[in-house]
């Protein structure tokens, strides 16, 4: 039996020993697997208001040209501070959005090269570091957290903590 052959055949393992446990153990599977799927939903229903406003948000963000902007506007302070002056726009769109951000960092890697100081940076950022409005909204959301206080301050500051770490160690790396 080859090594594919047996990842084939894990996920079906793992499930009949969580069945077969669960059924020594004396665990009504279905009522179980019932009890999950109701608070799945009503977690979905919990973060579905959050999400839906966040994104337009995020699409006008993008399609506006305002982040575009805002990037070009921070460029001198990211060059003063060693950063890639291109990374400035997934810096911008990272918080809010994953898939913006990781179109943002195609795009810096397609028109800087793989190889590049900002291309290494975007992809070190990009990977490094998290969607946090969109974690806020989910788990905060799925918590029934009301007031988030200092959780989303805290998460930005962290956000720009990875950002400069990541810039200053692939400039430290790569040069």
């Amino acid at each position: 039996m080859a090594l594919k052959d047996l990842g084939a055949l894990l996920a079906p393992l793992l499930l009949c020993s969580a069945l077969l446990t669960a059924s020594l153990r004396g665990v009504d599977v279905y009522d179980a697997l019932c009890t999950g799927a109701k608070k799945g939903l009503e977690t979905a229903g919990k973060i579905l208001p959050p999400l839906l406003a966040l994104f337009p948000v995020i699409y006008l963000l993008r399609s506006s040209g305002l982040a575009q902007g805002l990037s070009r506007l921070l460029s001198p302070i990211l060059l003063r501070l060693g950063v890639p002056p291109e990374t400035g726009i997934l810096m911008l769109l990272r918080p809010l959005s994953g898939s913006g951000a990781l179109s943002a960092a195609a795009e810096i890697i397609r028109q800087a090269g793989p190889d590049s100081l900002a291309g290494r940076t975007a992809a070190v950022m990009l990977g490094s570091s998290e969607t946090t409005f969109y974690v806020a909204a989910v788990y905060l959301s799925a918590a029934g957290v009301k007031k988030s206080r200092w959780a989303i301050p805290a998460a930005l500051c962290a956000d720009l903590a990875c950002f400069l770490s990541s810039a200053w160690v692939c400039r430290l790396i790569w040069g």
